[in-house]
């Protein structure tokens, strides 16, 4: 297992360094081309890291293109959602945003171009029948009867359907290739479609649309991009990349390099599933606090640095690593907010605590650290008053021997505090727990008490200076390791029924004034996001982003 502080592998960033010191290359230039069809993923976010990485580490430059090919799937909505994900990741693109829909002139002239060398034609088979003229694996394609049209009469066609003078199903422009490729990509592939559709940057303009295998490569070369990275399921279609390069009077020709894709457990991360959630309104957006999006991510609390650090630790190779252990990603965000978190006290569970031989109108204010080792946060002022909230989970009537928390007749001190002695429970007519009677011992505060040992250590708040909260208490959005593997079964049967339990919570003042987006960790519970969209002075409201226990750190130790 990678160490910590041993960099992991990146086969591209020696390939290119390599190819730079060499002398091949004289300036990196890469792409993160998304598709504006849904938000972006945590899979995205390797991609992002890579593209963007490389271009900072390597002196060069990294443009956002959206690949806007397909207007039915896209909204701009998407496209605002993309650009400040990777703004928030802390990357700028160079340059300004660029389409794929920049470059339809000149791919419509390239088309053209095909046809005039006799390279592309227009053909009138059915989608059906253009899957069965394919052929399979093991068998060769069947050539079309419209393959070998003239180029008089397919530019005519091109014409045509420009024009919208065809239905959406009539007509598709394919590339003449190998029908008898082993490669199926190579077996005529598509290079437009017919789409009766406004598009969110052309508008009306066009009523035919160019493939993605037909947009990518030429996009790349137009902008002089030296290296197209993707991942491993564009492999096959390289040697098309390539094609359409060699074939074509392109300005540049860029190299794909393919990496292994992200698969991490307990996530999905296909966009028509995860598209699903949100329209079946099971998760409340694509920024829901449980979704992999990297605007659920940042609202449940993670940071830039953590979610760079998590792409960073699980390196960049070819070879199908297999799924990726969740516990990784929760140790790069614990890390970071274990150093970075101010601390404070919150109570999920409230149970009312009366201090009988403290005064009514007794009231001590603590100084208290905001952070142990962070002399520049700010000292939190933490008021001590008779009546407390202590969590339900630190108190048992009937204890077991290795409770060392509160119970009948037993002591705990209260963090930064005096001990505590329970003395009474006090019960409602329904027999269930309303409130504890216990006393002070006041010569323990700093120090512990004579004669005695006291092991438990509990958070609690005023009650008279507490703050009400709304706790959304998060966990994995499934109860299974690959949601979908079993293609006989529903992902959605799968759903975690506690991926998400809500807590009615008390605070400690300095809560009080906390802006969305703000992180603690709540002393002995975890760490906590005030949430950047429904929490406001007046309602707050955090997300636990992640517990305090880091599994994965232990394993790691271990290897």
């Amino acid at each position: 297992m990678t160490n910590e502080t041993t960099p992991a592998p990146n086969f591209i960033r020696n390939q290119v360094r390599d190819e730079i010191e060499g002398g091949q290359v004289t300036k990196i230039v890469t792409r993160f081309p998304p598709e504006p069809n849904g938000f972006l993923h945590i899979g995205h976010a390797k991609s992002i890291c890579l593209n963007f990485g490389l271009a900072e580490q390597l002196g060069g430059e990294c443009h956002l293109r959206f690949d806007d090919t397909n207007p039915a799937k896209e909204e701009q909505a998407y496209i605002d959602a993309i650009k400040e994900d990777v703004t928030w990741l802390g990357f700028q693109w160079a340059g300004p945003v660029r389409f794929a829909s920049d470059y339809f002139d000149q791919l419509y002239t390239w088309a053209q171009h095909l046809m005039q060398e006799g390279k592309a034609y227009v053909d009138d088979l059915s989608p059906d029948e253009i899957r069965e003229y394919r052929g399979t694996l093991t068998a060769p394609g069947t050539p079309s009867p419209y393959r070998d049209r003239s180029a008089e009469e397919n530019l005519d066609l091109l014409a045509r359907m420009r024009n919208g003078e065809f239905g959406e199903s009539e007509k598709v422009v394919r590339a003449k290739i190998d029908m008898a490729s082993p490669n199926i990509n190579l077996r005529d592939p598509i290079l437009y479609r017919i789409r009766h559709a406004n598009h969110h940057q052309t508008g009306d303009k066009w009523k035919i649309y160019p493939s993605y295998d037909f947009t990518h490569g030429q996009s790349d070369a137009i902008e002089g991009v030296t290296h197209s990275i993707c991942t491993l399921e564009f492999e096959d279609h390289r040697p098309l990349y390539e094609w359409f390069l060699n074939n074509l009077p392109v300005p540049a020709k860029p190299r794909q390099i393919e990496f292994a894709r992200l698969n991490l457990d307990y996530t999905l991360t296909s966009k028509r599933k995860l598209k699903l959630l949100v329209d079946e309104q099971i998760v409340d957006g694509w920024d829901d606090p449980r979704m992999p999006t990297i605007s659920g991510m940042r609202r449940r609390g993670y940071t830039p640095a953590s979610i760079r650090k998590f792409c960073e630790m699980i390196g960049v190779t070819r070879a199908d690593g297999g799924l990726v252990d969740i516990a990784m990603l929760t140790h790069a965000i614990r890390s970071d907010l274990e150093d970075n978190a101010p601390r404070a006290m919150c109570v999920l569970k409230p149970l009312k605590v009366v201090l009988t031989n403290v005064p009514e109108d007794h009231e001590e204010i603590y100084d208290v650290p905001g952070h142990p080792a962070r002399e520049d946060m700010t000292v939190r002022k933490v008021p001590f008053t008779r009546e407390l909230y202590i969590d339900q989970d630190d108190f048992m009537e009937d204890a077991p021997k290795k409770f060392f928390r509160l119970a009948p007749g037993k002591e705990v001190r209260l963090r930064n505090s005096y001990v505590i002695r329970c003395d009474e429970v006090i019960k409602d007519a329904a027999g269930e727990i309303s409130e504890l009677h216990c006393s002070v011992d006041f010569d323990t505060l700093g120090k512990n008490p004579e004669g005695r040992k006291v092991k438990g250590v509990i958070h609690w708040v005023s009650a008279a200076h507490g703050v009400p909260m709304e706790v959304r208490l998060y966990d994995n959005l499934f109860t299974v390791e690959q949601p979908d593997r079993d293609k006989d079964v529903d992902f959605l049967e799968h759903l975690n029924p506690e991926s998400l339990v809500v807590c009615q919570a008390i605070g400690e003042p300095s809560l009080a004034s906390a802006t969305p987006e703000s992180r603690f960790q709540f002393e002995r519970v975890g760490y906590f996001c005030a949430d950047r969209h429904d929490s406001t002075p007046e309602h707050l409201v955090f997300n636990r982003t992640v517990g305090l226990k880091d599994s994965w750190a232990k394993i790691k130790q271990k290897g």
